[in-house]
């Protein structure tokens, strides 16, 4: 099962210090080499960004920063996992590297196989 994994932290002003990127950028590295992480990003700061919203009809576009956010998306990790504990588990032990905040686990919405042999089996049925 794959999962999407949204970081949601405080906006920090200040970028991740040399001993911080080099633990994430390693805790990344072992987790692409193991399978599980399959992508990731980080998200810079909301100055940069905008909202667009639809609402009745009519679009309306708001840029950063977003001051009425408690809490702001650092990024995204999409991952694998056998079940949604073993997904609480990885994602565990990504906020012991990355520090406070919290992720949101969504489990990505998965595609059947495409199998030829029902296909031709359907087709012939028809």
């Amino acid at each position: 099962m794959r999962y999407l994994s949204i970081f949601k932290s405080v906006e920090r002003n200040t970028p991740p210090t040399e001993a911080e990127m080099a633990a994430m950028g390693k805790y990344i590295e072992d987790a692409a080499r193991a399978g599980w992480l399959l992508s990731t990003e980080g998200c810079l700061p909301s100055a940069l960004g905008a909202r667009v919203r639809l609402a009745n009809g009519k679009t309306t576009v708001t840029d950063g920063p977003f001051t009425e956010a408690k809490e702001v998306v650092g990024g995204f990790a999409v991952i694998q996992a056998n079940s949604k504990q073993e997904a609480i588990a990885l994602t565990k032990d990504f906020l012991g590297i990355a520090g406070d905040g919290e992720c949101e686990l969504r489990q990505l919405y998965e595609v059947p196989a495409y199998d030829a042999t029902t296909a031709n089996q359907v087709g012939a049925a028809t």
